[in-house]
């Protein structure tokens, strides 16, 4: 069977068509990207359109590159990012530019609500964060959380909030897009934190709701990620380049599905994804919260099961930002020369590139180390004043050491994530790495020995969160258990163990990483707030 998922990121689609039988296999896939407008009020928008056009391009390409007709699709979906906003009319037209899960505009709204009451836990309201944590060992205690961009717009934009028929995230946008459906998958309805977990009672919770002043009418069906939404319209259809009435399955959010795609899939498997964003994540049988951390349970895929989810904000972001400000203004004449027109496979070429240049520097960065904090930060602190920052640079330092610190400092913070989520749960003492940054040897090992923990990688490591997805239609279509597929299917390729001579000077600068933040708490706020 073929099945197309749209692997729909922060900056980028990776549009995927796979074979599934007794393996999985990429046929084909196709990247274009889009825009991701940053304001100085906090803002983080998006464009519709631009989304609507990479999805065609792409799409159209994957038959340009495969022997499969459009005739032969059997399934689609959407694997996408999460927590953003799209307010919709009654005809699926966006009222405005959505909201990245990276938007902030809604500072003044978080504090208004949350920092209210006599007695607060990490500056929330206590009284509402027990309602919450009662309903979905969840709650909103940051501004970049969904409901705080719906109650902006409220405040902001009134003529935008009294069209608004219907409240969606990115990937249920799209599933309108293609179907005229207004849902939301259980996994981004858990994520405004309006959801109730409850066994028994799964669903939009009335009482959240109305303490948020969150209008009902607003708020769409849901449906199960595994569930057929509809068929492709005529209109998508022709815009897309398919069949009308292929499939459209509820899909999901990233954070859903990387973790099948990744073959973690018995309770206590851990598995760290370094993206635009990254996050350590361990696969449980019940759902379990740190506030304090800003640590919780999501929704998995399969009802039952939760991914206990620590995220860094820009993990692979950071890269890209040294990529363009510290590497490519020397290497230039590298890219000239590899006469590459696609965008994934010139960075791809350029990180292979960098990895080789940095495995000169030695473990340490030579005493560079940077913050990856490059728009705030959420957990294990939450922050939106944290800026990135490299410490310790000296007359003897070059490029070469800050490019190293950045791939470290990224792995300094997923360690301590990782050690924030051992406060919790049990993890693996073998880890699965995935995502674009387990594409390079260098970042691999560098994991293992920072966070003293064996890493395995899989093949087709970009495409775990699509794979995941694909599982899941695989599994709905066959009427199969998806966490049983996705272990015959899902195997290790490399491993990396801890190399025993970098252990005391990883050490030594993972605790100076750590105090970085207490120690420049304050600057960061007089500076950005």
């Amino acid at each position: 069977m073929y099945i197309i998922i749209y692997d729909f990121g922060t900056s980028s689609v990776k549009t995927c068509l796979f074979e599934i039988d007794s393996k999985i296999r990429l046929a084909a896939s196709s990247t274009a990207g889009y825009g991701l407008y940053i304001s100085d009020d906090g803002g983080a928008e998006q464009d519709t359109q631009e989304w609507w056009a990479a999805l065609c391009s792409t799409t159209r390409d994957l038959f340009q590159k495969s022997d499969v007709k459009p005739a032969e699709i059997e399934g689609m979906a959407f694997c996408s990012q999460m927590q953003g906003s799209v307010f919709v009319d009654e005809n699926g037209n966006a009222l405005r530019r959505p909201m990245n899960y990276l938007d902030q505009k809604g500072v003044k709204e978080y504090k208004e609500c949350m920092g209210s009451g006599l007695i607060k836990v990490s500056g929330c309201s206590l009284y509402k964060l027990l309602r919450n944590l009662i309903v979905n060992f969840a709650a909103s205690t940051s501004a970049k959380d969904p409901v705080w961009k719906y109650k902006w717009v409220e405040n902001n934009e009134p003529v935008v909030y009294n069209r608004i028929y219907k409240w969606l995230d990115i990937g249920d946008y799209l599933v309108l897009r293609c179907t005229g459906r207004f849902v939301r998958t259980a996994d981004s309805a858990f994520a405004t934190f309006l959801y109730d977990t409850r066994k028994g009672k799964e669903g939009w919770n009335k009482g959240l709701l109305k303490m948020y002043q969150v209008d009902p009418d607003h708020m769409p069906e849901i449906i199960d990620c595994t569930d057929p939404v509809g068929g492709l319209t005529e209109k998508a259809a022709q815009d897309l380049g398919l069949v009308k009435g292929i499939p459209v399955f509820g899909g999901g959010g990233d954070t859903t599905f990387v973790n099948i795609g990744a073959g973690c899939t018995k309770p206590g498997d851990t598995h760290i994804y370094v993206g635009t964003s990254g996050w350590v994540s361990t696969y449980l049988d019940h759902q379990t919260v740190d506030i304090n951390a800003m640590i919780t349970g999501v929704l998995s895929a399969k009802h039952g099961y939760f991914n206990y989810y620590a995220e860094l904000e820009t993990a692979g972001k950071c890269y890209e930002w040294v990529m363009d400000h510290l590497a490519l203004d020397e290497i230039n004449l590298y890219l000239d020369q590899t006469k590459v027109t696609d965008v994934e496979s010139k960075y791809l070429s350029l990180y292979d590139y960098l990895s080789q240049e940095v495995s000169k520097v030695p473990a340490g960065a030579n005493g560079v180390i940077f913050t990856p904090w490059l728009h705030g930060n959420r957990c294990p602190f939450e922050d939106s004043n944290a800026g990135g920052m490299f410490f310790n640079l000296r007359i003897e330092n070059g490029k070469r050491d800050m490019i190293r610190a950045v791939l470290e400092g990224i792995c300094y913070h997923l360690r301590w994530l990782l050690e924030s989520e051992m406060r919790k749960v049990k993890t693996s003492d073998t880890i699965r790495f995935v995502g674009g940054g387990a594409l390079s040897p260098v970042t691999c090992q560098m994991l293992a020995d920072i966070t003293g923990r064996t890493i395995e990688t899989v093949n087709n490591t970009q495409e775990v969160g699509a794979i995941g997805t694909a599982l899941v239609v695989a599994a709905g279509v066959k009427d199969a258990d998806v966490l049983e597929l996705s272990r015959s299917l899902v195997k290790a390729n490399h491993t990396y163990v801890p190399d025993p001579e970098n252990k005391e000077v990883y050490e030594r600068n993972y605790r100076v990483f750590k105090n970085l933040y207490k120690a420049n708490a304050k600057s960061f706020k007089e500076l950005n707030a």
